[in-house]
């Protein structure tokens, strides 16, 4: 009989500090933590490569700007609260910043809607000039001390000249961040559109330039077919190309991202975006009140559990066998 008080004592003392640990639960206990918040920058390359369909999402191709914007739009859910986010696109040789970063928690909607709007016809001009384009970019950036995201597939339109490639030393570690590269690494058409915006099949060989004749050529006169100084610097002989389809430039974006001291990343899921820009060295600590909640409710579980469940019987058993 004594052993029998004492356990159904246990069972009321164990209820009771149930009820209790609910009772807490429901005023929002917090704790205050320090935790990692982020600070970013969207650049968003809108230029016409980006229309290009080599990304799948439920069984359907679609975009890889359309691609980019889900993902980011999903990225804000997975930023902690005090992360703040800003939001610029890049086209020609040049970046637009549409707002300065704002906290993802409070301004989610405002943020969430603005991505959501990003279309390539916001583009000023047709040219893709990634390199000058993150250049400028990152001489912008200083100011603000913010740092970047730049999300481009990396095709130069038209193609690069080397002579004229953007000197990223002055710049280099000044201003922190990623490049990532979207697309896949197959060519794929690039969507064509009419003057009212409707499509319009693809890009063909002789609708884009496939070489660069700007300035001067980074041959020697003797290696150019055609040469004429004044008449035919690049030659006379017609180039033949590719640069009407699109592939992810990934070597290249690599080369970009060593020169101007930021990561690279691949954008192929949600999952591994949010795990790449969320890592210690873009990280700044905050303190911060954290909903501990979980832990009453934790409590108030496993006190229910022994008093109801299978370790119940076995207590009884115990108990009423005097530990044999």
């Amino acid at each position: 009989m004594f052993s029998s008080k004492i356990f159904r004592d246990v069972r009321f003392y164990c209820l009771g500090v149930a009820v209790l640990a609910m009772l807490a639960a429901f005023v929002r206990p917090t704790q205050t933590q320090q935790v990692p918040v982020y600070e970013y920058l969207f650049i968003v390359d809108i230029t016409r490569s980006m229309n290009a369909a080599d990304y799948r999402q439920n069984g359907q191709a679609v975009s890889r700007l359309q691609y980019l914007k889900d993902s980011l739009r999903g990225l804000l859910t997975r930023l902690p609260c005090q992360s703040k986010v800003g939001l610029g696109v890049f086209t020609e040789r040049r970046t637009a910043l549409l707002f300065e970063a704002i906290e993802v928690c409070q301004g989610f909607n405002e943020i969430d809607t603005a991505l959501a709007q990003l279309d390539w016809r916001m583009a000023w001009a047709a040219d893709s000039r990634i390199a000058q384009g993150l250049h400028n970019t990152l001489e912008m950036l200083q100011a603000l001390n913010t740092p970047v995201l730049f999300f481009t597939d990396g095709q130069e339109a038209p193609p690069l000249n080397p002579r004229y490639r953007p000197d990223f030393s002055a710049l280099k570690g000044n201003v922190k961040g990623m490049v990532v590269g979207v697309g896949g690494l197959e060519p794929v058409p690039i969507p064509k559109f009419n003057s009212r915006g409707e499509p319009d099949g693809f890009y063909r060989a002789e609708d884009v330039p496939q070489r660069s004749t700007f300035g001067e050529s980074d041959l020697n006169p003797e290696k150019i077919q055609g040469y004429d100084a004044r008449n035919a610097p690049f030659g006379s002989v017609a180039t033949v190309g590719t640069e009407h389809l699109s592939a992810l430039q990934e070597g290249y974006l690599q080369d970009l991202s060593a020169e101007s001291g930021l990561h690279y990343h691949r954008l192929v899921s949600l999952d591994s975006l949010a795990k790449a820009v969320q890592i210690p060295t873009l990280a700044k600590i905050k303190r911060q009140d954290v909903d501990v909640r979980w832990q009453a409710a934790v409590l108030a579980l496993l006190l229910v559990v022994l008093v109801y469940g299978s370790p119940t019987l076995a207590l009884r058993r115990w108990i009423r066998y005097g530990g044999r």
